[in-house]
């Protein structure tokens, strides 16, 4: 609407077209802002806040845990794509895996930042389909429950697809339960 006034007055009124376009900027600015801190909040608290909360969470949860991870400086995008993958790894190890012992590595690779969160658990049945939860399908009597997805998992790979990252989550062979994250990365060099 401020922009509609402005154009209207410019013919007649500079001097209140440019106090309108003032206004303008600053609704601008402010509305930057309030986004900026959304996303933000969005994003969580980063890689390295979300390891040490992981590490206090898993202990309290009687689950062993075991960190691996290579020093690098992690570009804040990437930090919180990682970050978002250990909350919802461990979320998972939590809830579903029945694990004594939880491994978050992250190391470098060919294809970037590598992160893998590995347990000893014998899952519940919804660690097959990446920590989902499970659910009876409606107008169905007995049977086996149906996966159903959760929300974190597939919007951790949604995003990570955005940016050229991966995310590949299964049951291992010898027991336990995978998530392993790539997210792209340009070495020590990258701002």
């Amino acid at each position: 609407m401020k922009a509609e006034a402005v154009r209207r007055l410019a013919p007649r009124d500079g001097q209140e077209a440019a106090r309108q376009a003032a206004d303008i900027e600053e609704i601008g600015r402010k509305a930057l802002a309030e986004v900026r801190a959304a996303v933000t909040g969005y994003r969580g608290k980063g890689f390295a806040a979300e390891l040490a909360s992981a590490r206090k969470v898993l202990a309290d949860a009687g689950i062993t845990a075991v960190l691996r991870v290579a020093e690098v400086r992690i570009p804040p995008e990437a930090g919180a794509l990682l970050g978002w993958a250990v909350r919802e790894g461990v979320t998972n190890v939590i809830r579903h895996s029945g694990a004594r012992r939880c491994e978050i590595e992250l190391r470098t690779g060919d294809e970037g930042l590598v992160l893998e969160i590995r347990d000893d658990g014998s899952g519940n049945g919804a660690a097959a389909t990446a920590g989902a939860p499970t659910a009876r399908r409606r107008g169905t009597s007995g049977g086996a429950p149906e996966p159903r997805r959760g929300h974190g998992l597939v919007g951790l790979r949604e995003r990570l697809a955005a940016v050229g990252g991966t995310l590949e989550a299964g049951p291992l062979a010898g027991g336990g339960f995978l998530l392993r994250v790539t997210v792209p990365y340009e070495g020590d060099d990258h701002p």
